[in-house]
């Protein structure tokens, strides 16, 4: 039998977005740590001080685990053998149709139940939508019932600002491992909410719907505004000036990434398709790309024109170009044929151009993504700029 090492921490997905600023927060509370992942690239960079992405504060703190050799690494999940805790942040896509992907997923518990013992504790950190985790138990059920969903609510890049700040959903089938898990997440978390599995799955996708359908709202407004010539972002404010109650109305823009669209049809798919809410969302928040290009078919002799995109990140501060809707733009005006440059000042493509480039040689910009560090850039008069999210504005 393997001897568990009590202090020590599995993350199944720990250089992915999700398992590495998780893996440096409990490192720097002095747990040993096993990062596990198949991308042996990103294994390799952490091995080398080096964050994998773009992460606030990651940098520093991963040089200190380094220095206090807490975090180990490996692909290989027979490795889990040894901690008392196995976390897994894995991705829980959806397909061409909308509909969740899990057979992957599900896939990686009927490996772990060769694996694992009686004496271990499951926590389920991926997205997830109502009765997966019942499946899961299932699964695992003969060598072990301590499965514990902790649901992550981080912002993408500012996981180790947030992780200390927000509370912690724990919800699980045993009290005892319900409790050892609240114990666990109290070092890196100041409030523990407990809360039952289903809760837990429906406050998970139900927090990233509110704020995609959120999104939607300031997206139909601002296509509403476009209709009728109307300032968007003066209506706005205007609308929020001493109105408490519409201070939550946020910018327009592109309203993508990995997890927004994904959890709100996870969502709709466990309803039976029925989420008309998220729905409507999904068709305001896709659309916006076709409203640029609307837009920048209005612009006199566009079809000899340069267009320059500046940011192609899913949005400002993130190197993260998953479901980027700046990524979707380019792929339909190239397609059109037309002449393309872009930029992003986070993401590293050999394809891409320097900023003064794009600017000096596009006729046409459009804001992709508006990074903080395009907020100095000066366009000479003859550019026509296109910026839905009203980010020019507020320089």
């Amino acid at each position: 039998m393997n001897k568990i090492i009590k202090d020590s921490i599995s993350i199944i997905g720990g250089a992915g977005h999700v398992g590495f600023p998780l893996g440096l927060a409990f490192g720097s509370k002095k747990y040993k740590v096993n990062l596990i992942d198949t991308n042996k690239k990103n294994l390799n960079k952490i091995k080398s001080g080096l964050p994998p992405f773009y992460e606030i504060g990651a940098k520093k703190i991963l040089k200190k685990c380094l220095k206090k050799k807490v975090l180990f690494f490996s692909n290989d999940l027979k490795t889990a053998r040894k901690s008392k805790f196995i976390i897994i942040c894995i991705g829980t896509p959806i397909n061409k149709k909308l509909k969740p992907e899990i057979k992957y997923f599900l896939s990686l518990f009927y490996k772990l139940s060769k694996i694992i013992s009686k004496n271990q504790i499951l926590i389920v950190r991926s997205s997830v939508y109502p009765g997966v985790i019942k499946k899961i138990l299932t699964i695992l059920k003969k060598n072990n019932n301590n499965i514990v969903y902790c649901p992550e609510r981080i912002v993408q890049s500012k996981a180790l600002i947030e992780l200390p700040k927000l509370p912690q959903v724990i919800s699980g089938f045993d009290k005892k491992s319900v409790k050892e898990v609240s114990k666990l997440f109290k070092n890196i978390c100041n409030k523990i909410i407990i809360s039952s599995i289903q809760e837990a799955e429906l406050i998970k996708l139900f927090s990233n719907a509110n704020r995609y359908i959120n999104f939607a709202i300031a997206n139909q407004l601002y296509i509403m505004c476009e209709k009728y010539h109307v300032d968007f972002d003066r209506i706005r404010k205007m609308m929020k000036l001493g109105y408490e109650r519409n201070l939550n109305l946020p910018s327009s823009g592109f309203t993508a990434g990995p997890c927004l669209l994904k959890d709100t049809m996870q969502l709709s798919s466990f309803y039976k398709g029925k989420f008309d809410l998220g729905s409507a969302a999904m068709k305001i928040n896709e659309s916006m790309v076709d409203l640029v290009i609307e837009k920048v078919k209005k612009i006199k002799n566009y079809q000899k024109k340069t267009i320059g995109i500046l940011g192609v990140a899913f949005k400002a501060e993130t190197d993260d170009v998953r479901d980027s809707l700046s990524i979707e733009l380019i792929k339909k005006l190239k397609k059109r044929r037309y002449k393309v440059l872009y930029n992003d000042v986070y993401h590293k493509d050999p394809k891409q151009h320097e900023i003064k480039v794009v600017i000096k040689k596009s006729d046409i910009i459009i804001i992709g993504a508006p990074h903080k560090k395009y907020e100095n850039l000066k366009f000479s008069k003859n550019k026509s700029v296109v910026d839905i999210w009203g980010f020019l504005k507020k320089i």
